[in-house]
């Protein structure tokens, strides 16, 4: 049995879709903290069972019978992410895995000027000494961030943001059917290349794009960190958060993410989907509303 955490989540989810067109539905299972979110996935005949990185017992019960798994990574941060991780590659060890999956990311390192980047790096070091034979996604950066940093652009016409630089955006999309295609043809072991898109845009270029799509000027205005942290704040997000965000600025414009590779496409079969594709459905759909 495959074991997917993390399922009620945008990856997670995808991922279990993709693998239900490549192997039969009672061959799936997955651990989420609220099984209500994922019913149909039940109705489809996965397993559902309630799994919770804070709760060992109830994971273990969740990955019981399994012997492969994708632990996706936690929306928490430094130790907290962190005694996630290892909670679940310790339960799935226990649990008789054969190989283990990780929703890393390209940027992954004990350097990086990122937080969640040295979470994976230190977790990927986890997964070096489980004895376990593991494979870590080192998946490109999510093309949804660059929707987020567009925020209110197409309305307002500026995209305010720090200094930033080339970032490989890659979709959910693209990366969880590269997923579920390793996981079901029992992939390569170790960490994998960066899977990215097979280009790399800073937020000038998103601009650009936006304008061209919309047909309307949309410039990008460079502040401060400073400034950009302090409307976090006013905005109500948590210190800890708003200094991520500003890492990330630091860490794209350092080059962290400036790097593409063919992996992706070739295990795809075809050119992932690109940033312009992406904004193009992303103000498709705003139009919509």
């Amino acid at each position: 049995m495959i074991i997917i955490t993390g399922a009620s989540g945008q990856f997670g989810r995808l991922v279990v879709n993709q693998l239900l067109e490549r192997v039969p539905a009672e061959q799936l299972g997955v651990s989420v903290r609220d099984t209500s979110k994922v019913k149909e996935l039940e109705e489809r005949g996965v397993r559902v069972r309630r799994g919770d990185y804070n709760d060992a017992d109830s994971l273990m019960h969740a990955f019981e019978g399994a012997s492969q798994f994708l632990i996706v990574s936690s929306d928490s941060l430094g130790e907290t992410a962190l005694q996630h991780h290892r909670t679940a590659i310790e339960v799935a060890t226990k649990a008789g895995a054969k190989h283990i999956y990780y929703s890393s990311q390209m940027g992954a390192s004990k350097a990086s000027l990122f937080p969640p980047m040295v979470d994976h790096a230190v977790t990927e070091e986890v997964l070096r000494t489980s004895g376990v034979a593991f494979t870590s996604l080192r998946n490109g950066f999510y093309a949804g961030s660059a929707l987020m940093m567009l925020g209110d652009a197409l309305e307002t016409g500026v995209l305010a943001a720090p200094e930033d630089g080339p970032v490989a955006w890659t979709t959910h999309a693209d990366l969880a059917e590269a997923a579920a295609i390793m996981m079901s043809e029992e992939g390569p072991q170790g960490i994998t290349p960066v899977l990215t898109g097979s280009a790399t845009v800073d937020l000038a270029g998103i601009a650009a794009m936006a304008s061209e799509l919309t047909g309307r000027p949309i410039r990008r205005m460079v502040i401060t960190d400073e400034e950009y942290r302090a409307g976090l704040l006013a905005h109500g997000l948590p210190e800890e958060r708003a200094d991520m965000f500003v890492g990330l600025f630091l860490a794209t414009r350092n080059g962290e993410f400036d790097r593409t590779d063919k992996t992706l496409a070739q295990l795809l079969g075809r050119e992932p989907i690109g940033m312009k594709e992406v904004l193009k459905a992303a103000i498709a759909e705003r139009g919509t509303r």
